[in-house]
């Protein structure tokens, strides 16, 4: 039998919502306000970590960085996907094993087109 689920069983969800957004806005709000106001050209060079900025910016660099990072990030989730089977492997039995395998299967179709296309290799 479903258990029927009533408004107010949602209550601590909204009280969670509003309490993290007025968290944020009046994070905002008081920094805002009670942050300093003078501007000055030295508060508006850049920063890099007290190193003394040299040159532009905006120069341009290899998308190399870039399509490194991104398929760092695509791994790594992925992979973070493998936990939760790891650590249900015994009660998926044999179905799971084999949603795993077709799972790491489309992994590894991804990984060597990435290798394919020299996605890594740097000049």
């Amino acid at each position: 039998m479903e258990k029927e689920y009533l408004p107010s069983d949602y209550l601590p969800i909204f009280l969670q919502f509003l309490f993290a957004g007025g968290f944020v806005v009046t994070t905002m709000l008081a920094t805002h306000f009670m942050g300093p106001k003078k501007k000055t050209s030295h508060k508006l060079e850049a920063f890099e970590c007290g190193i003394e900025s040299v040159g532009n910016a905006r120069n341009p660099f290899s998308i190399k960085y870039f399509l490194t990072a991104i398929l760092f990030v695509l791994f790594d989730v992925e992979v973070i996907f493998m936990y939760p089977w790891a650590v249900n492997f015994k009660e998926l039995g044999i179905p799971g094993f084999l949603e795993m395998l077709v799972f790491m299967a489309l992994l590894m179709v991804g990984f060597f087109y990435v290798i394919k296309r020299k996605a890594l290799d740097w000049e």
